[in-house]
């Protein structure tokens, strides 16, 4: 349209563009700029084209169209549909009206009025996607042929970095690198867990992540990787000691487990199964410390059954803690309390190694963007995509739609200014106060 108003082109009139060779150019949006020693020629070489088309063929469209109407129209009175055309007829009449309800159309933005939020069980349940039977199968087996490996010394430096990009591996191969993040801080020996017992573990954790974009076991690598990146860094267990390392690496792998793709604002407003359970209260994060022990549960899955009850108290309380902090709905609290003790940090002081403790995590757990562009991006875009599907479903189920999650108001530059300006960075930069080996 716009070359047709500045070629003064009717609807029907046939333009071209030219380049100052005289070659003749496609007209798209990956058109180079203009310029003025080499400007573009744009040309009519057609008025009313298809009316030409029409003198020159000879055909009267509208007579041809209204011939063929009518010999569909015989067709199907004097030939019985076959019953499979019948049924589909039927399911795309059933789809067809079903479109031009406001319910379904409100989430297209054709419609403002939202429909009544829905109560059904269905609607409150949310449909969770395993892994299929083969794949775990698969990934079971291949882990199990390759868990004796040894990691070469060039991938451990390299798993020590935040430039790390899983997507050079396959689940398998993570599960090794997870193994290996439990090697090289010599847990095994150090807390008598079995390798057998860890491997097991490892690969229940994974069993019990979904098919989502996002918050998939990948994701769960990429936090515990960057967990294990910043003690390397650091030298955390020289700081609060080895078994609160232990702790953190075990929450980062869990801190995620069975979640739906769908987040405590919607297990809310939606009133699921969840948000009933946990009583509104950081519902998704209670549900994934309780899958985590429920595998703990497991004795061929319990790396902590050689510890003592009140050993195992700390280590249950400890990863309690770890994963409820990632509810980003206490972000603000946990940062703030942070700030306060950076000063008068001590290392001695339990409670301000709990918070420290919960500050690694939450950093871990958002440090996507830490990353290299080419590892940050792709990431971004599975959260979006997770992002736009939740905002959907709310206008299509009549929920009040999050704003930073919806479509038709978000960018790819917005979110990112915003989220690193005022979540990312004053997180970032107050651990870099106190652990300045970050900086």
């Amino acid at each position: 349209d716009l070359f047709r108003s500045a070629a003064e082109a009717g609807p029907r009139d046939i333009i071209k563009l030219y380049n100052n060779a005289g070659q003749l150019l496609n007209i798209s949006q990956d058109l180079e700029g203009n310029v003025p020693d080499q400007r573009y020629s744009l040309q009519v070489v057609a008025a009313n084209g298809f009316a030409m088309l029409q003198e020159n063929t000879g055909a009267d469209l509208k007579t041809l169209e209204a011939r063929i109407s009518e010999l569909e129209r015989q067709l199907r009175a004097d030939l019985p549909l076959p019953p499979v055309v019948k049924q589909l007829q039927k399911q795309v009449e059933a789809f067809r009206e079903k479109l031009e309800t406001t319910e379904s159309l409100s989430w297209l933005g054709f419609y403002k009025q939202l429909p009544e939020p829905l109560s059904t069980e269905e609607c409150r349940r949310l449909q969770y996607r395993r892994q299929s039977d083969s794949i775990k199968k698969r990934v079971k087996q291949n882990f199990m042929n390759i868990c004796e490996a040894q990691v070469s010394e060039n991938v451990k430096q390299w798993l020590r970095m935040p430039t790390f990009d899983s997507r050079q591996w396959e689940d398998e191969e993570l599960l090794l690198l997870l193994q290996q993040m439990y090697l090289d801080y010599d847990f095994c020996s150090k807390f008598a867990i079995d390798i057998n017992v860890l491997r097991n573990f490892l690969y229940e954790a994974y069993k019990n992540y979904n098919d989502v974009p996002f918050h998939n076991f990948r994701h769960c690598f990429c936090v515990a990787q960057m967990m294990y990146a910043i003690t390397w860094a650091v030298d955390l267990p020289s700081k609060i000691g080895a078994l609160e390392v232990l702790i953190l690496l075990t929450s980062c792998i869990c801190h995620d487990l069975d979640h739906p793709g769908y987040n405590n604002i919607y297990q809310i407003n939606a009133k699921t199964e969840l948000a009933i359970r946990y009583n509104d209260i950081s519902p998704l994060e209670n549900h994934h410390c309780s899958v985590a022990f429920r595998i703990l549960e497991n004795e061929d899955c319990n790396i902590f059954k050689s510890f003592t009850n009140e050993d195992f108290k700390t280590v249950r309380e400890g990863m309690i803690r770890s994963i409820l902090a990632t509810d980003m709905a206490r972000h603000n609290e946990i940062l703030s309390q942070f700030r306060e003790i950076i000063p008068d940090f001590d290392y001695s002081n339990k409670a301000h190694v709990n918070l420290l403790c919960m500050v690694l995590i939450k950093v871990s757990d958002i440090s996507n963007e830490a990353r290299p562009m080419e590892v940050a991006e792709p990431w971004l875009d599975r959260l979006l995509q997770e992002f736009f599907k939740q905002s959907d479903a709310e206008k299509l189920e009549g929920l009040p739609v999050t704003p930073f999650m919806d479509r038709e108001k978000i960018t790819k530059p917005s979110s990112q200014c915003s989220f690193i300006g005022f979540v990312l960075l004053p997180l970032f930069e107050a651990l870099g106060d106190l652990l300045t080996e970050l900086q």
